[in-house]
Protein backbone atom coordinates (compact mmCIF):
# COMPACT_ATOMS: atom_id res chain seq x y z
CA UNK A 1 0.00 0.00 0.00
CA UNK A 2 2.97 2.11 0.99
CA UNK A 3 4.93 1.77 -2.52
CA UNK A 4 1.46 2.37 -4.32
CA UNK A 5 1.39 5.64 -2.70
CA UNK A 6 5.04 6.67 -3.35
CA UNK A 7 4.10 5.43 -7.23
CA UNK A 8 1.37 7.90 -7.52
CA UNK A 9 3.27 11.17 -6.22
CA UNK A 10 6.13 10.30 -8.37
CA UNK A 11 4.02 10.13 -10.98
CA UNK A 12 2.26 12.85 -10.69
CA UNK A 13 5.28 15.46 -9.90
CA UNK A 14 6.33 14.19 -13.03
CA UNK A 15 3.28 14.87 -15.15
CA UNK A 16 3.48 18.75 -13.78
CA UNK A 17 6.91 19.20 -14.35
CA UNK A 18 5.74 17.92 -18.45
CA UNK A 19 3.41 20.13 -18.14
CA UNK A 20 5.04 23.59 -17.18
CA UNK A 21 7.74 22.41 -19.78
CA UNK A 22 4.78 22.49 -22.68
CA UNK A 23 3.36 25.46 -20.75
CA UNK A 24 6.59 27.15 -21.43
CA UNK A 25 7.38 26.14 -24.89
CA UNK A 26 4.16 27.43 -26.19
CA UNK A 27 5.06 30.79 -24.66
CA UNK A 28 8.26 30.80 -26.36
CA UNK A 29 6.50 29.94 -29.80
CA UNK A 30 3.86 32.36 -29.31
CA UNK A 31 6.38 34.79 -28.57
CA UNK A 32 8.51 34.30 -31.36
CA UNK A 33 5.65 34.44 -33.75
CA UNK A 34 4.44 37.54 -32.48
CA UNK A 35 8.21 38.61 -33.48
CA UNK A 36 8.50 37.20 -36.57
CA UNK A 37 5.08 37.89 -38.21
CA UNK A 38 4.43 41.80 -36.71
CA UNK A 39 4.47 44.46 -39.73
CA UNK A 40 7.06 46.18 -40.95
CA UNK A 41 7.10 49.96 -39.67
CA UNK A 42 4.95 52.41 -41.77
CA UNK A 43 4.36 56.29 -42.54
CA UNK A 44 0.87 55.82 -44.32
CA UNK A 45 -1.88 57.01 -42.23
CA UNK A 46 -4.07 54.04 -40.78
CA UNK A 47 -7.10 54.33 -43.01
CA UNK A 48 -5.01 53.98 -46.24
CA UNK A 49 -2.98 51.07 -44.75
CA UNK A 50 -6.30 49.01 -43.86
CA UNK A 51 -7.56 49.42 -47.92
CA UNK A 52 -6.48 46.43 -49.72
CA UNK A 53 -3.60 47.26 -52.37
CA UNK A 54 -4.47 46.47 -56.09
CA UNK A 55 -3.21 42.99 -57.16
CA UNK A 56 -2.95 39.87 -55.15
CA UNK A 57 0.98 41.76 -53.78
CA UNK A 58 -0.57 43.40 -51.17
CA UNK A 59 1.93 42.18 -48.05
CA UNK A 60 -1.42 41.58 -45.97
CA UNK A 61 -2.22 38.83 -48.17
CA UNK A 62 0.79 37.25 -48.73
CA UNK A 63 1.79 38.09 -52.02
CA UNK A 64 4.57 38.18 -53.35
CA UNK A 65 6.56 38.63 -56.70
CA UNK A 66 8.04 41.41 -59.17
CA UNK A 67 6.41 45.35 -58.52
CA UNK A 68 6.04 44.31 -54.37
CA UNK A 69 7.05 47.74 -52.88
CA UNK A 70 9.32 47.66 -49.35
CA UNK A 71 7.92 49.66 -46.56
CA UNK A 72 8.69 53.13 -45.98
CA UNK A 73 11.89 52.64 -44.24
CA UNK A 74 13.56 50.03 -46.72
CA UNK A 75 14.61 50.72 -50.17
CA UNK A 76 12.83 49.80 -52.70
CA UNK A 77 13.77 47.14 -55.75
CA UNK A 78 13.08 47.18 -59.47
CA UNK A 79 9.30 47.36 -60.44
CA UNK A 80 8.27 49.53 -57.57
CA UNK A 81 7.17 51.83 -59.44
CA UNK A 82 4.32 49.74 -60.78
CA UNK A 83 3.25 48.33 -57.68
CA UNK A 84 3.09 51.89 -56.12
CA UNK A 85 0.91 53.88 -59.17
CA UNK A 86 -1.34 50.72 -58.71
CA UNK A 87 -1.90 51.24 -54.97
CA UNK A 88 -2.29 54.76 -55.17
CA UNK A 89 -4.96 55.04 -57.83
CA UNK A 90 -6.89 52.14 -55.50
CA UNK A 91 -6.44 54.27 -52.63
CA UNK A 92 -7.87 57.08 -54.54
CA UNK A 93 -10.69 55.59 -55.65
CA UNK A 94 -11.63 54.26 -52.02
CA UNK A 95 -11.02 57.77 -51.16
CA UNK A 96 -13.46 59.23 -53.48
CA UNK A 97 -15.91 56.12 -52.54
CA UNK A 98 -15.57 57.01 -48.71
CA UNK A 99 -15.90 60.94 -49.37
CA UNK A 100 -19.10 60.30 -51.01
CA UNK A 101 -20.58 58.05 -48.06
CA UNK A 102 -19.30 60.86 -45.55
CA UNK A 103 -21.41 63.06 -47.73
CA UNK A 104 -24.59 61.12 -47.77
CA UNK A 105 -23.92 60.69 -43.33
CA UNK A 106 -23.74 64.46 -43.09
CA UNK A 107 -26.54 64.76 -45.43
CA UNK A 108 -28.55 62.38 -43.28
CA UNK A 109 -27.24 63.95 -39.71
CA UNK A 110 -28.51 67.18 -40.69
CA UNK A 111 -31.47 66.15 -41.80
CA UNK A 112 -32.12 64.66 -38.46
CA UNK A 113 -30.96 67.62 -36.66
CA UNK A 114 -33.62 69.42 -38.04
CA UNK A 115 -36.18 66.92 -37.36
CA UNK A 116 -35.16 67.00 -33.90
CA UNK A 117 -35.62 69.90 -33.36
CA UNK A 118 -38.94 69.60 -35.12
CA UNK A 119 -40.12 67.44 -32.95
CA UNK A 120 -38.98 68.97 -29.67
CA UNK A 121 -41.47 71.91 -30.46
CA UNK A 122 -43.60 69.61 -31.48
CA UNK A 123 -43.39 68.13 -27.73
CA UNK A 124 -43.02 71.37 -25.96
CA UNK A 125 -46.18 72.50 -27.77
CA UNK A 126 -48.20 69.01 -26.87
CA UNK A 127 -46.68 69.54 -23.13
CA UNK A 128 -47.82 72.64 -23.04
CA UNK A 129 -51.27 71.68 -24.00
CA UNK A 130 -51.13 69.12 -22.16
CA UNK A 131 -50.84 70.98 -18.40
CA UNK A 132 -53.79 73.19 -19.78
CA UNK A 133 -56.11 70.32 -20.22
CA UNK A 134 -54.51 68.74 -16.42
CA UNK A 135 -55.20 71.89 -14.88
CA UNK A 136 -58.71 72.27 -16.28
CA UNK A 137 -59.52 69.35 -14.86
CA UNK A 138 -57.96 69.81 -11.47
CA UNK A 139 -59.96 73.21 -11.69
CA UNK A 140 -63.27 71.59 -12.88
CA UNK A 141 -62.58 68.24 -11.42
CA UNK A 142 -63.91 66.63 -8.46
CA UNK A 143 -62.44 67.31 -5.34
CA UNK A 144 -63.24 64.11 -3.13
CA UNK A 145 -63.61 60.30 -3.46
CA UNK A 146 -61.48 57.59 -3.87
CA UNK A 147 -60.43 58.47 -7.24
CA UNK A 148 -59.22 62.03 -6.33
CA UNK A 149 -56.79 59.95 -4.06
CA UNK A 150 -55.47 57.99 -6.33
CA UNK A 151 -55.05 60.73 -9.12
CA UNK A 152 -53.53 62.77 -6.63
CA UNK A 153 -51.15 60.21 -5.55
CA UNK A 154 -49.98 59.48 -8.75
CA UNK A 155 -49.77 62.28 -10.39
CA UNK A 156 -46.53 61.52 -12.09
CA UNK A 157 -47.63 57.98 -13.58
CA UNK A 158 -51.27 59.98 -15.02
CA UNK A 159 -49.15 63.00 -16.70
CA UNK A 160 -47.07 60.10 -18.57
CA UNK A 161 -49.81 57.57 -19.23
CA UNK A 162 -51.86 60.56 -20.22
CA UNK A 163 -48.88 62.32 -22.93
CA UNK A 164 -48.60 58.76 -24.71
CA UNK A 165 -52.22 58.31 -24.88
CA UNK A 166 -52.10 62.04 -26.45
CA UNK A 167 -49.23 61.46 -28.97
CA UNK A 168 -50.73 57.58 -29.60
CA UNK A 169 -54.13 59.54 -30.65
CA UNK A 170 -52.07 62.37 -32.72
CA UNK A 171 -50.25 59.77 -35.17
CA UNK A 172 -54.25 57.93 -35.01
CA UNK A 173 -55.00 61.35 -36.66
CA UNK A 174 -52.22 61.82 -39.27
CA UNK A 175 -52.75 58.00 -40.52
CA UNK A 176 -56.36 59.29 -40.86
CA UNK A 177 -55.84 62.00 -42.68
CA UNK A 178 -53.86 60.13 -44.99
CA UNK A 179 -56.23 57.37 -45.31
CA UNK A 180 -59.19 59.66 -45.81
CA UNK A 181 -57.12 62.14 -48.82
CA UNK A 182 -57.23 60.90 -52.30
CA UNK A 183 -53.26 59.86 -52.55
CA UNK A 184 -52.83 55.91 -53.57
CA UNK A 185 -56.94 56.01 -54.95
CA UNK A 186 -59.26 58.05 -56.30
CA UNK A 187 -62.62 59.01 -54.76
CA UNK A 188 -65.96 59.27 -56.36
CA UNK A 189 -66.57 63.16 -57.21
CA UNK A 190 -70.37 64.46 -58.01
CA UNK A 191 -69.25 66.55 -61.00
CA UNK A 192 -65.88 68.43 -62.76
CA UNK A 193 -66.58 71.51 -60.31
CA UNK A 194 -65.08 69.37 -57.06
CA UNK A 195 -61.96 68.54 -58.50
CA UNK A 196 -58.92 69.76 -56.89
CA UNK A 197 -56.42 70.51 -59.51
CA UNK A 198 -52.86 70.15 -59.14
CA UNK A 199 -49.97 72.80 -59.65
CA UNK A 200 -46.82 71.67 -61.15
CA UNK A 201 -43.35 73.22 -60.21
CA UNK A 202 -39.54 72.94 -61.28
CA UNK A 203 -36.15 74.20 -59.19
CA UNK A 204 -37.27 77.51 -60.70
CA UNK A 205 -41.19 78.19 -61.65
CA UNK A 206 -44.49 77.38 -60.39
CA UNK A 207 -47.13 76.49 -62.91
CA UNK A 208 -50.20 77.52 -61.32
CA UNK A 209 -54.07 77.50 -62.28
CA UNK A 210 -54.96 79.62 -59.45
CA UNK A 211 -53.12 82.94 -60.37
CA UNK A 212 -53.89 85.35 -58.08
CA UNK A 213 -53.74 89.08 -58.43
CA UNK A 214 -50.90 89.05 -60.64
CA UNK A 215 -52.77 86.64 -62.89
CA UNK A 216 -49.47 85.13 -64.21
CA UNK A 217 -50.03 81.10 -64.98
CA UNK A 218 -46.36 80.44 -64.08
CA UNK A 219 -43.71 82.55 -62.03
CA UNK A 220 -41.20 82.27 -59.48
CA UNK A 221 -42.75 81.63 -55.98
CA UNK A 222 -43.44 84.81 -54.88
CA UNK A 223 -44.83 84.65 -51.26
CA UNK A 224 -41.97 83.58 -49.01
CA UNK A 225 -44.23 80.82 -46.98
CA UNK A 226 -44.09 79.07 -50.83
CA UNK A 227 -41.00 79.38 -51.31
CA UNK A 228 -40.06 77.61 -47.86
CA UNK A 229 -42.47 74.93 -48.60
CA UNK A 230 -41.30 74.05 -51.79
CA UNK A 231 -37.66 73.94 -50.42
CA UNK A 232 -38.49 71.88 -47.31
CA UNK A 233 -40.34 69.15 -49.84
CA UNK A 234 -37.06 69.25 -52.01
CA UNK A 235 -34.69 68.63 -49.50
CA UNK A 236 -37.28 65.94 -47.71
CA UNK A 237 -36.80 63.82 -50.66
CA UNK A 238 -33.15 64.34 -51.59
CA UNK A 239 -32.50 63.37 -47.86
CA UNK A 240 -35.17 60.15 -48.51
CA UNK A 241 -33.15 59.31 -51.42
CA UNK A 242 -29.59 59.63 -50.44
CA UNK A 243 -30.08 58.14 -46.67
CA UNK A 244 -28.67 54.63 -45.81
CA UNK A 245 -30.77 51.85 -45.74
CA UNK A 246 -31.51 51.10 -42.26
CA UNK A 247 -30.05 47.59 -40.65
CA UNK A 248 -33.75 46.03 -40.39
CA UNK A 249 -34.49 47.12 -44.02
CA UNK A 250 -31.19 46.90 -45.07
CA UNK A 251 -31.79 43.72 -46.81
CA UNK A 252 -34.91 44.59 -48.84
CA UNK A 253 -33.50 47.97 -49.52
CA UNK A 254 -30.27 46.19 -51.09
CA UNK A 255 -32.52 45.41 -54.62
CA UNK A 256 -33.33 49.38 -54.50
CA UNK A 257 -31.03 51.59 -53.26
CA UNK A 258 -28.47 52.62 -55.75
CA UNK A 259 -24.64 54.04 -55.99
CA UNK A 260 -25.79 57.40 -57.17
CA UNK A 261 -26.02 60.55 -54.87
CA UNK A 262 -29.01 62.36 -55.77
CA UNK A 263 -28.82 66.52 -56.25
CA UNK A 264 -31.13 69.42 -56.87
CA UNK A 265 -30.19 69.01 -60.53
CA UNK A 266 -31.57 65.70 -60.73
CA UNK A 267 -35.06 66.83 -59.86
CA UNK A 268 -37.33 67.27 -63.26
CA UNK A 269 -40.59 68.02 -61.96
CA UNK A 270 -43.30 67.66 -59.39
CA UNK A 271 -46.95 67.83 -58.76
CA UNK A 272 -48.57 69.50 -55.85
CA UNK A 273 -52.10 70.05 -54.33
CA UNK A 274 -54.03 70.57 -51.50
CA UNK A 275 -57.23 69.08 -49.63
CA UNK A 276 -57.94 72.01 -46.96
CA UNK A 277 -59.50 69.11 -44.69
CA UNK A 278 -56.93 66.90 -45.07
CA UNK A 279 -53.38 67.73 -46.03
CA UNK A 280 -50.53 68.36 -48.83
CA UNK A 281 -50.09 66.05 -51.79
CA UNK A 282 -46.15 65.89 -53.43
CA UNK A 283 -45.33 64.02 -56.30
CA UNK A 284 -41.51 64.41 -57.36
CA UNK A 285 -39.99 62.92 -59.92
CA UNK A 286 -36.18 62.57 -60.53
CA UNK A 287 -33.71 61.40 -62.95
CA UNK A 288 -32.53 57.90 -62.62
CA UNK A 289 -29.38 56.16 -63.29
CA UNK A 290 -30.10 55.58 -67.37
CA UNK A 291 -32.20 58.17 -69.56
CA UNK A 292 -34.99 55.65 -69.34
CA UNK A 293 -34.82 55.75 -65.45
CA UNK A 294 -36.78 57.76 -63.15
CA UNK A 295 -37.10 57.71 -59.18
CA UNK A 296 -40.67 59.17 -57.98
CA UNK A 297 -41.37 60.40 -54.37
CA UNK A 298 -44.49 60.48 -53.09
CA UNK A 299 -44.94 62.57 -49.59
CA UNK A 300 -47.72 64.42 -47.80
CA UNK A 301 -48.14 66.80 -45.31
CA UNK A 302 -51.04 65.96 -43.12
CA UNK A 303 -50.85 69.47 -41.61
CA UNK A 304 -48.02 68.41 -39.85
CA UNK A 305 -44.80 66.69 -40.42
CA UNK A 306 -44.09 65.28 -44.25
CA UNK A 307 -44.85 61.57 -44.52
CA UNK A 308 -42.89 59.36 -47.14
CA UNK A 309 -46.02 57.79 -49.07
CA UNK A 310 -43.65 56.17 -51.63
CA UNK A 311 -39.96 55.75 -52.78
CA UNK A 312 -40.40 54.12 -56.01
CA UNK A 313 -37.82 53.44 -59.44
CA UNK A 314 -40.00 53.89 -62.35
CA UNK A 315 -38.73 52.33 -65.62
CA UNK A 316 -40.30 54.11 -68.80
CA UNK A 317 -38.06 52.46 -71.34
CA UNK A 318 -40.78 49.65 -72.35
CA UNK A 319 -43.96 51.93 -72.31
CA UNK A 320 -45.02 52.72 -75.98
CA UNK A 321 -48.06 55.46 -76.73
CA UNK A 322 -50.31 55.09 -79.00
CA UNK A 323 -51.36 59.22 -80.20
CA UNK A 324 -54.18 58.79 -81.75
CA UNK A 325 -55.73 61.54 -83.87
CA UNK A 326 -59.24 62.25 -85.41
CA UNK A 327 -58.98 64.21 -88.72
CA UNK A 328 -61.15 65.44 -91.22
CA UNK A 329 -59.51 67.85 -94.01
CA UNK A 330 -57.12 70.16 -92.22
CA UNK A 331 -54.18 68.88 -94.74
CA UNK A 332 -51.82 71.93 -93.91
CA UNK A 333 -52.30 71.69 -90.31
CA UNK A 334 -51.64 67.98 -90.18
CA UNK A 335 -48.43 69.25 -92.31
CA UNK A 336 -47.22 71.42 -89.21
CA UNK A 337 -48.22 68.62 -86.88
CA UNK A 338 -46.21 66.18 -88.51
CA UNK A 339 -43.18 68.36 -88.61
CA UNK A 340 -43.29 68.38 -84.67
CA UNK A 341 -43.85 64.79 -84.62
CA UNK A 342 -40.73 64.12 -86.41
CA UNK A 343 -38.70 65.87 -84.14
CA UNK A 344 -40.40 65.16 -80.65
CA UNK A 345 -41.42 61.26 -81.16
CA UNK A 346 -39.05 59.94 -83.71
CA UNK A 347 -35.84 61.40 -83.27
CA UNK A 348 -35.90 62.49 -79.90
CA UNK A 349 -38.44 59.87 -77.79
CA UNK A 350 -38.52 56.66 -79.92
CA UNK A 351 -41.31 54.96 -78.54
CA UNK A 352 -44.44 56.56 -80.27
CA UNK A 353 -47.28 54.78 -82.29
CA UNK A 354 -49.26 57.15 -84.52
CA UNK A 355 -53.04 56.23 -85.40
CA UNK A 356 -54.69 58.41 -87.46
CA UNK A 357 -58.73 58.27 -88.07
CA UNK A 358 -59.88 60.23 -91.46
CA UNK A 359 -63.19 60.99 -92.24
CA UNK A 360 -63.52 60.98 -95.65
CA UNK A 361 -62.42 60.61 -98.71
CA UNK A 362 -61.69 64.34 -99.70
CA UNK A 363 -57.79 64.97 -99.71
CA UNK A 364 -57.10 61.87 -98.43
CA UNK A 365 -54.08 60.94 -100.63
CA UNK A 366 -52.36 64.69 -98.95
CA UNK A 367 -52.49 62.47 -95.57
CA UNK A 368 -51.47 59.58 -96.71
CA UNK A 369 -48.68 61.27 -98.87
CA UNK A 370 -47.67 63.32 -95.71
CA UNK A 371 -46.89 59.72 -93.57
CA UNK A 372 -45.45 57.99 -96.22
CA UNK A 373 -43.12 60.86 -96.76
CA UNK A 374 -42.29 60.91 -93.20
CA UNK A 375 -41.62 57.04 -93.18
CA UNK A 376 -39.24 57.21 -95.78
CA UNK A 377 -37.28 60.27 -94.59
CA UNK A 378 -36.92 59.31 -90.59
CA UNK A 379 -37.74 55.70 -91.34
CA UNK A 380 -40.98 55.75 -89.53
CA UNK A 381 -42.94 52.62 -90.03
CA UNK A 382 -45.05 52.76 -86.38
CA UNK A 383 -48.52 54.57 -87.80
CA UNK A 384 -51.93 53.63 -88.51
CA UNK A 385 -54.68 54.98 -91.28
CA UNK A 386 -58.09 54.57 -90.39
CA UNK A 387 -60.68 55.68 -93.00
CA UNK A 388 -64.36 56.16 -91.79
CA UNK A 389 -66.60 57.24 -94.99
CA UNK A 390 -69.02 58.72 -92.53
CA UNK A 391 -69.66 62.63 -90.65
CA UNK A 392 -66.88 63.65 -88.74
CA UNK A 393 -67.07 62.89 -85.16
CA UNK A 394 -63.98 63.35 -82.59
CA UNK A 395 -65.62 60.60 -80.27
CA UNK A 396 -66.08 58.52 -82.75
CA UNK A 397 -62.59 58.55 -84.34
CA UNK A 398 -61.09 58.56 -80.71
CA UNK A 399 -62.77 55.70 -79.87
CA UNK A 400 -62.42 53.48 -83.44
CA UNK A 401 -58.57 54.28 -83.02
CA UNK A 402 -58.02 53.26 -79.21
CA UNK A 403 -60.28 50.32 -79.91
CA UNK A 404 -57.92 49.20 -83.41
CA UNK A 405 -54.92 48.44 -81.28
CA UNK A 406 -54.35 45.04 -81.10
CA UNK A 407 -51.01 44.97 -79.08
CA UNK A 408 -52.41 44.57 -75.55
CA UNK A 409 -52.75 47.20 -72.78
CA UNK A 410 -51.20 50.49 -74.76
CA UNK A 411 -50.98 53.75 -73.40
CA UNK A 412 -53.26 55.98 -75.47
CA UNK A 413 -52.84 60.30 -76.19
CA UNK A 414 -55.49 61.42 -77.76
CA UNK A 415 -54.65 64.40 -79.59
CA UNK A 416 -55.70 67.11 -81.95
CA UNK A 417 -53.66 67.97 -85.35
CA UNK A 418 -53.70 71.97 -84.04
CA UNK A 419 -51.54 70.45 -81.01
CA UNK A 420 -48.00 71.20 -80.03
CA UNK A 421 -46.55 68.75 -77.68
CA UNK A 422 -42.83 68.10 -76.50
CA UNK A 423 -40.86 65.27 -75.07
CA UNK A 424 -40.99 65.96 -71.26
CA UNK A 425 -44.64 66.15 -72.23
CA UNK A 426 -44.48 62.41 -73.15
CA UNK A 427 -42.52 61.39 -70.20
CA UNK A 428 -45.24 63.36 -67.88
CA UNK A 429 -47.73 61.56 -69.92
CA UNK A 430 -46.68 58.22 -68.79
CA UNK A 431 -45.73 59.09 -65.37
CA UNK A 432 -48.81 60.21 -64.13
CA UNK A 433 -50.81 57.30 -65.26
CA UNK A 434 -51.24 53.94 -64.27
CA UNK A 435 -54.02 51.14 -65.31
CA UNK A 436 -56.57 50.80 -63.45
CA UNK A 437 -55.65 53.48 -60.90
CA UNK A 438 -54.18 56.56 -62.25
CA UNK A 439 -55.13 58.70 -65.52
CA UNK A 440 -53.79 62.13 -66.99
CA UNK A 441 -55.79 65.18 -67.79
CA UNK A 442 -53.35 67.91 -68.32
CA UNK A 443 -54.48 71.31 -68.61
CA UNK A 444 -52.55 72.70 -71.97
CA UNK A 445 -51.45 76.51 -72.66
CA UNK A 446 -53.77 77.87 -75.25
CA UNK A 447 -52.47 80.83 -77.61
CA UNK A 448 -53.62 84.12 -78.68
CA UNK A 449 -53.61 85.42 -81.91
CA UNK A 450 -50.11 85.99 -82.91
CA UNK A 451 -51.23 88.59 -85.28
CA UNK A 452 -52.54 90.59 -82.07
CA UNK A 453 -49.70 89.40 -80.09
CA UNK A 454 -46.66 90.74 -81.98
CA UNK A 455 -48.58 93.71 -83.84
CA UNK A 456 -48.74 92.42 -87.44
CA UNK A 457 -48.37 89.10 -89.73
CA UNK A 458 -44.53 90.47 -90.35
CA UNK A 459 -43.57 90.43 -87.37
CA UNK A 460 -44.94 86.93 -85.81
CA UNK A 461 -41.96 84.73 -84.95
CA UNK A 462 -42.15 80.76 -85.58
CA UNK A 463 -43.83 78.30 -83.90
CA UNK A 464 -41.14 77.68 -81.72
CA UNK A 465 -40.68 80.23 -80.46
CA UNK A 466 -43.88 81.44 -79.83
CA UNK A 467 -44.45 78.60 -77.10
CA UNK A 468 -43.53 81.48 -74.30
CA UNK A 469 -46.35 80.53 -71.30
CA UNK A 470 -47.05 84.20 -70.16
CA UNK A 471 -50.30 86.26 -69.97
CA UNK A 472 -49.65 88.20 -72.49
CA UNK A 473 -49.24 85.36 -74.91
CA UNK A 474 -51.75 82.50 -74.01
CA UNK A 475 -53.68 81.08 -71.70
CA UNK A 476 -54.42 77.48 -69.15
CA UNK A 477 -57.38 75.95 -71.35
CA UNK A 478 -58.54 75.02 -67.38
CA UNK A 479 -62.21 74.58 -69.44
CA UNK A 480 -60.77 71.43 -72.21
CA UNK A 481 -60.58 68.01 -71.41
CA UNK A 482 -59.82 67.02 -74.86
CA UNK A 483 -56.40 65.88 -74.57
CA UNK A 484 -56.07 63.02 -72.27
CA UNK A 485 -53.51 60.47 -71.35
CA UNK A 486 -55.17 56.67 -69.98
CA UNK A 487 -54.49 53.05 -70.69
CA UNK A 488 -56.53 51.46 -73.31
CA UNK A 489 -57.93 49.16 -70.63
CA UNK A 490 -59.30 51.52 -68.60
CA UNK A 491 -60.78 53.65 -71.68
CA UNK A 492 -62.46 49.81 -72.45
CA UNK A 493 -63.59 49.52 -69.07
CA UNK A 494 -65.23 53.11 -68.30
CA UNK A 495 -67.37 52.84 -71.56
CA UNK A 496 -65.17 54.50 -74.04
CA UNK A 497 -67.12 57.75 -75.91
CA UNK A 498 -70.46 58.51 -76.61
CA UNK A 499 -70.41 58.35 -80.18
CA UNK A 500 -73.65 59.77 -80.60
CA UNK A 501 -72.12 63.06 -80.31
CA UNK A 502 -71.07 64.63 -83.92
CA UNK A 503 -68.88 67.32 -84.40
CA UNK A 504 -66.57 68.96 -81.65
CA UNK A 505 -67.10 69.42 -78.04
CA UNK A 506 -69.12 67.53 -75.52
CA UNK A 507 -67.38 64.05 -76.08
CA UNK A 508 -64.90 64.65 -73.91
CA UNK A 509 -66.23 66.38 -71.09
CA UNK A 510 -68.59 63.10 -71.22
CA UNK A 511 -65.53 61.13 -70.58
CA UNK A 512 -63.89 63.23 -67.87
CA UNK A 513 -67.28 62.64 -65.57
CA UNK A 514 -67.06 58.99 -66.37
CA UNK A 515 -63.25 58.74 -64.75
CA UNK A 516 -64.52 61.46 -61.91
CA UNK A 517 -67.64 58.99 -61.43
CA UNK A 518 -65.06 56.28 -60.93
CA UNK A 519 -62.16 55.39 -58.39
CA UNK A 520 -60.10 56.00 -60.51
CA UNK A 521 -57.61 58.99 -59.52
CA UNK A 522 -57.58 61.79 -62.01
CA UNK A 523 -54.20 63.64 -62.16
CA UNK A 524 -55.30 67.40 -63.68
CA UNK A 525 -52.03 69.61 -63.61
CA UNK A 526 -51.13 72.24 -66.19
CA UNK A 527 -48.36 70.93 -68.58
CA UNK A 528 -45.77 73.13 -69.54
CA UNK A 529 -44.92 71.05 -72.75
CA UNK A 530 -48.71 71.25 -74.55
CA UNK A 531 -49.64 73.99 -76.54
CA UNK A 532 -53.27 75.01 -78.32
CA UNK A 533 -51.60 76.59 -81.21
CA UNK A 534 -54.00 79.38 -82.20
CA UNK A 535 -56.96 78.56 -85.06
CA UNK A 536 -59.26 80.84 -86.10
CA UNK A 537 -62.80 80.01 -85.20
CA UNK A 538 -66.29 80.00 -87.48
CA UNK A 539 -69.36 81.03 -85.47
CA UNK A 540 -71.63 79.82 -87.95
CA UNK A 541 -74.77 81.84 -89.12
CA UNK A 542 -77.17 79.02 -88.51
CA UNK A 543 -76.41 78.47 -84.87
CA UNK A 544 -79.25 79.79 -82.26
CA UNK A 545 -78.95 83.17 -80.47
CA UNK A 546 -77.80 81.47 -77.33
CA UNK A 547 -74.85 79.57 -79.02
CA UNK A 548 -73.79 81.84 -81.08
CA UNK A 549 -73.12 84.37 -78.41
CA UNK A 550 -71.50 81.33 -76.71
CA UNK A 551 -69.71 81.15 -79.85
CA UNK A 552 -68.48 84.22 -80.01
CA UNK A 553 -67.22 84.98 -76.63
CA UNK A 554 -65.18 81.97 -76.90
CA UNK A 555 -63.49 83.44 -79.79
CA UNK A 556 -62.92 86.20 -78.13
CA UNK A 557 -61.06 84.20 -75.19
CA UNK A 558 -58.91 82.65 -77.73
CA UNK A 559 -57.61 85.91 -79.46
CA UNK A 560 -56.26 88.01 -76.92
CA UNK A 561 -55.97 89.33 -73.53
CA UNK A 562 -58.27 91.21 -71.17
CA UNK A 563 -55.71 94.67 -71.76
CA UNK A 564 -55.20 93.82 -75.57
CA UNK A 565 -58.87 93.47 -76.38
CA UNK A 566 -59.29 96.64 -74.43
CA UNK A 567 -56.65 97.97 -76.61
CA UNK A 568 -58.68 96.69 -79.84
CA UNK A 569 -61.54 98.27 -78.26
CA UNK A 570 -60.41 101.69 -77.55
CA UNK A 571 -58.64 102.25 -80.79
CA UNK A 572 -60.27 104.80 -82.28
CA UNK A 573 -60.33 106.81 -79.11
CA UNK A 574 -56.88 106.04 -78.39
CA UNK A 575 -55.72 107.43 -82.17
CA UNK A 576 -57.88 110.15 -81.37
CA UNK A 577 -55.53 111.41 -78.71
CA UNK A 578 -52.71 110.58 -80.43
CA UNK A 579 -53.43 113.14 -82.99
CA UNK A 580 -54.12 115.23 -80.39
CA UNK A 581 -51.59 115.25 -79.14
CA UNK A 582 -49.41 115.56 -82.17
CA UNK A 583 -51.38 118.72 -83.10
CA UNK A 584 -50.56 120.55 -80.17
CA UNK A 585 -46.55 119.21 -80.71
CA UNK A 586 -47.33 121.27 -84.00
CA UNK A 587 -48.31 124.11 -82.62
CA UNK A 588 -45.95 124.43 -79.72
CA UNK A 589 -42.89 123.76 -82.05
CA UNK A 590 -43.99 125.42 -85.53
CA UNK A 591 -41.59 124.27 -88.35
CA UNK A 592 -38.92 126.70 -89.32
CA UNK A 593 -38.06 127.51 -92.85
Amino acid sequence: MLHTAMLRRGLLTWVSRVGGALVLLCCSLSLLYVMTCSPPHSDDPPLSHALPRAGSNHPSLGGTGPGVGVGAGGTGGAGVGPAQSGGSASVQSYQVLLQEREEQHRHHISSLKKEIAQLKEALQERSQQLKGVQESLKRGGPAEGPETGVGSQGGGLGETQGAKSQQADLQDFLRSQLSKAEVTAGIRLPSEYAVVPFESFTLQRVYQLEMGLTRHPEEKPVRKDKREELGDVLETALHSLNAPPSQDARGAAEKTQSSKVYAPSDFIEGITRTERDKGTLYELTFRGESSNEFRRLVLFRPFGPLMKVKNERVDTSNVPINIVVPLSRRTDKFKQFMQNFREVCVRQDGRVHLTVVYFGKEQMSEVRSTLENTSREVNFKNFTLLQLDEEFSRGRGLDVGARAWKGGNVLLFFCDVDIYFTADFLNSCRLNTQPGKKVFYPVLFSQYNPTLIYGSPEHVPTVEQQLVIKKDTGFWRDFGFGMTCQYRSDFINIGGFDIDIKGWGGEDVHLYRKYLHSNLLVVRAPSRGLFHLWHEKQCADELPPDQYRMCMQSKAMNEASHGQLGMLFFRQEIEAHLRKQKQQQQNSNPKKT
